[in-house]
């Protein structure tokens, strides 16, 4: 739809970034921290480092968040981190670990940054994983219980939560991300039980979440892909049905609706992995009502119709991750869209697509939670990061958000990956997000200084025009 004239971005729109705690904090160990899953991963890609150290972000978030601040942020998207706060996962709270969040949020509302807090991002407590992880229905009750924590902690000063970051990602696609347990036995089945005892975790703390902070909201926050038809054969347009289903409107429907997407529970049922639903679990997921949607976009997906030829499995411009499935669909790679240096297709205009899509679909206000370009930054001669790449690529996003607001979607926020450089969960160091330059390698720590990208400079004029300055 061409449009005469474009609506403006909403006056309060938020605008800023984020992060996650494992890739940004470092102090992995400090303080009382315990152990995640992602601290305690078997390998890492070859060739990248760890998340020991990360940012140090942990020792430098008031540097950070001044630059922040001079960027003109209205909001900060973060995530805490469940073992710093109960390191066990269950039992003892850490006073340390609520001490430095509380400083962190303190820290932004003196110079009115709105905290956004994700509950969860990837870092499932190691103790929890060692009894059986989101496998064991107990982790259910340890998840509410954490959020009751965090409730009563930052519930005075935090107004926006986020339950769960990508689920889908970490049913889908954890083996890609070092979260999948190598030993689980029927992964594929179990990894959808987990899957629900998610969903239900999730809606129990949306339910707590409205029940003890009336003022508060509270919404999900998957990562959300439109996909396309390889062609306008309508095999290829039951194909993109079939994995829109299961990788966006299952998690979706399940936290919006408090229902399963009737074509993802029957992909469910054909395979064998439909989960153990207890009594009691679907009347649980019909009480919780989200107040708005999160999502993550970083490119859309192309499939066709599956031939069964034991080639499904393809690549869809992301070198990290196949998809395909027999019988299901067949990842194609479209050859309409440019991608980036590592291999991720770039579609700013299926941003647009995507975001009408989800409003069409739900209703709900919406704020995008991430966003972002990964490349390989450096330092100039005089000492400056000079990043058009990255600039471009916001730029052409930011433009198909305001057409989306044109649309009707009711967008409040956005919140590119990342704030500052951190640590790829796939590329470790080397590849950086950030609008800030954090001055490391791979395995040389250096000074960890930090440097404002060219990228800075513009998005701080973006902010400061609220998104009418984008050259």
């Amino acid at each position: 739809m061409k449009h005469a004239q474009l609506k403006p971005f909403p006056k309060d729109f938020f605008w800023g970034a984020s992060t996650s705690a494992y890739q940004v904090e470092g102090a992995w160990n400090k303080d009382g921290k315990g152990p995640s899953v992602m601290d305690m991963r078997r390998k890492y890609p070859e060739g990248t480092t760890d998340f020991k150290v990360a940012s140090d972000h942990y020792h430098r978030y008031q540097e950070d968040v001044a630059l922040m601040a001079e960027m003109g942020f209205k909001a900060y998207r973060f995530s805490i981190a469940w073992t710093r706060i109960i390191p066990n996962g269950t039992g003892e709270v850490n006073l340390k670990g609520i001490e430095f969040y509380s400083n962190l949020i303190n820290e932004l509302i003196k110079y009115n940054i709105e905290p956004i807090v994700t509950m969860y991002h990837f870092d499932l407590p190691y103790a929890l994983h060692e009894r059986g992880g989101w496998s064991n229905r107990e982790t259910v009750n340890a998840f509410v219980d954490y959020a009751k924590v965090l409730f009563e902690n930052y519930g005075d000063r935090v107004k926006y939560w986020l339950t769960i970051n990508e689920q889908n990602m970490m049913i889908m696609h954890g083996k890609a991300l070092g979260i999948l347990d190598p030993d689980l036995e029927d992964a594929d089945r179990e990894l959808y039980q987990q899957n629900h005892h998610m969903l239900v975790a999730q809606a129990k703390v949306m339910d707590l979440c409205h029940q003890t902070l009336p003022a508060a909201l509270i919404g999900p926050a998957p990562n959300i892909a439109y996909v396309y038809p390889a062609t306008s054969n309508p095999e290829d347009v039951l194909a993109s049905q079939n994995f829109n289903a299961i990788r966006n409107w299952l998690y979706l429907d399940a936290a919006v609706y408090g229902r399963y997407n009737a074509t993802a529970w029957s992909y469910l049922e054909e395979k064998g992995y439909v989960p153990t639903i207890e009594d009691g679990d679907m009347e649980t997921l019909k009480k919780a009502k989200p107040d708005y949607i999160a999502f993550n976009y970083y490119a859309t997906k192309t499939v066709e119709a599956s031939v069964g030829d034991g080639n499904d499995k393809s690549g869809t411009g992301d070198q990290e991750i196949v998809i395909g499935e027999a019988g299901v669909y067949k990842g194609h790679s479209n050859p309409n869209l440019p991608t980036n240096d590592f291999g991720w297709q770039i579609d700013p205009v299926g941003f647009r697509a995507t975001l009408r899509e989800v409003y069409d679909r739900y209703q709900l206000p919406i704020i995008i939670t991430e966003n972002g370009l990964g490349a390989i930054d450096k330092v100039e001669e005089d000492g400056s990061i000079r990043d058009p790449y990255r600039i471009n690529y916001f730029k052409q996003h930011i433009e198909q958000m305001q057409l989306a607001i044109t649309d009707g979607v009711d967008l409040f926020g956005y919140c590119p990956w990342s704030a500052v450089d951190l640590i790829s969960t796939h590329s470790g160091a080397k590849k950086r997000y950030g609008f800030v330059f954090v001055d490391r390698e791979e395995f040389d720590l250096k000074e960890l200084r930090r440097i404002p990208k060219q990228s800075f400079y513009w998005y701080k004029d973006v902010i400061r025009s609220n998104g009418e300055k984008l050259q």
